[in-house]
């Protein structure tokens, strides 16, 4: 046989195919990697581990108690992990990847225990949105209290008839010029720390013939009468996570506890009753920036629940063979993976949008908690399903993993209504 020959040129060719092949850590040029950087590798693990060793042997028993575990969140804010600075951090991240990795973990550990952890971020996230600088200065901190007396924020939002049709809000907020005070009467429901909460941040109206357009939102310190803790609700699911309806009657708080001042919202309303139309892109970018996070939570439980599916099924004999081999279980295990990894890629495509500012044009946003929440109801019925009658057991998490998700396709928007915001962004219709 003829050995081949090397010409120069061939040479040339091979190294610059090896080059071309050789893994390159950006080979774009633009920043652009779909690996995880070190600090986000180390946060991950780091998170992963307080998951591992804190939250998971905890998970049972305050599913069963059906209280808020403060041993738990005093524990993770002794580590840093609670804490206005950590969430600082988190968000700090340029590529917006970071939260949702610390979401995902925390929610790997147990979902009610995450939700009692991250449940004080909805209240920090309406600060942060309508906030001015100095309100953020002076009410976040006190949304978590300090590593020795840790607190939580909570953010009043839905009523029993307005869940998702926010417009219709019956709270009402009215201005008392002569002391300079807002004074708020009504009922808000399913509040997540309703009634516990140090700082509750309020949304109510102000103008209720502009909808939506005249509604605020507002900061009641702690201790201020006239809010007060209505009905625990006794929940499906997230059963760790205190969640509560609040009643307002009479509630006063000062002029400055209107996030964004006064100045703000009566530009607004002036603007809303000439018939000017609102930035509906803004407010398409608030809902669409938060709902990834939610997303990733719903990955963690779904993760899980793979997690342990999988090595369930690796150990569990039927037939003579564990009960892998079958393709019937095997091929779930590979939906589920699949599924599980697409979902994810769709929240973090999402958060680094949000992140970097990019506009939801195709309300990616919804896209990415809409998959999440959908795929962890699937995700937990089908690791029930390969466990058999183990996996209808509270002697077995899958149980509670599959109570948990299914809150995720109703809260921060149904999926029927993420599905809703999806057909309008890509049709620019108004469907209903």
């Amino acid at each position: 046989m003829e050995q081949a020959t090397t010409t120069p040129d061939s040479a040339e060719a091979t190294a610059a195919a090896e080059a071309a092949a050789a893994p390159v850590a950006d080979p774009t040029g633009t920043g652009f990697s779909m690996a995880l950087t070190d600090d986000q590798k180390e946060i991950r693990d780091w998170v992963h581990g307080f998951a591992e060793k804190v939250v998971r042997p905890a998970a049972a028993e305050w599913d069963e108690r059906e209280e808020t575990p403060w041993p738990v969140i005093q524990e993770a804010a002794k580590i840093g992990l609670y804490g206005f600075e950590s969430i600082a951090q988190f968000w700090a991240d340029e590529t917006g990847i970071t939260l949702p990795i610390v979401n995902e973990e925390l929610f790997w550990g147990d979902a009610g225990i995450g939700m009692s952890i991250m449940g004080t971020t909805l209240a920090v996230a309406g600060i942060f949105a309508s906030g001015t600088p100095e309100q953020m200065g002076e009410w976040i901190p006190q949304c978590y209290g300090t590593e020795d007396d840790p607190k939580v924020g909570a953010f009043c939002v839905s009523e029993p008839d307005a869940g998702s049709d926010v417009s219709s809000l019956r709270t009402r907020a009215k201005y008392d010029e002569a002391k300079d005070e807002w004074v708020l009467n009504g009922q808000k429901a399913w509040a997540t720390n309703g009634g516990i909460a140090n700082v509750h941040v309020v949304v109510a109206s102000v103008d209720s013939e502009l909808k939506s357009r005249g509604q605020a939102a507002f900061v009641i310190p702690p201790g201020t009468k006239g809010l007060e803790m209505g009905t625990k609700v006794k929940k499906h699911g997230l059963r760790a996570s205190h969640t509560a309806d609040v009643f307002l009657d009479d509630c006063r708080v000062p002029g400055r506890c209107l996030l964004g001042g006064k100045d703000k919202l009566d530009e607004r309303l002036a603007r809303a009753r000439e018939g000017t139309r609102a930035n509906t892109q803004a407010a398409m970018q608030t809902f669409e920036v938060s709902r990834p996070t939610v997303g990733a939570q719903a990955i963690g439980i779904a993760r899980a629940a793979y997690e342990y599916a999988l090595e369930y099924a690796k150990q569990r004999e039927q037939f003579g063979k564990p009960i892998i081999e079958n393709q019937a279980i095997a091929f779930t295990l590979a939906d589920m993976k699949l599924e599980l990894d697409a979902a994810r890629l769709l929240v973090w495509r999402a958060s680094w949008m949000g992140r970097t500012g990019q506009r939801f044009d195709n309300a990616e946003g919804s896209m990415s908690k809409l998959k999440a929440g959908e795929v962890a109801v699937w995700a937990t019925e089908r690791a029930i399903q390969i466990l058999g009658g183990n996996g209808y057991t509270r002697e077995y998490p899958v149980e509670r993993m599959h109570r948990d998700a299914k809150i995720y396709t109703i809260f921060e928007g149904t999926s029927e209504i993420q599905r809703l915001v999806i057909s309008r962004a890509i049709s620019g219709m108004q469907i209903r």
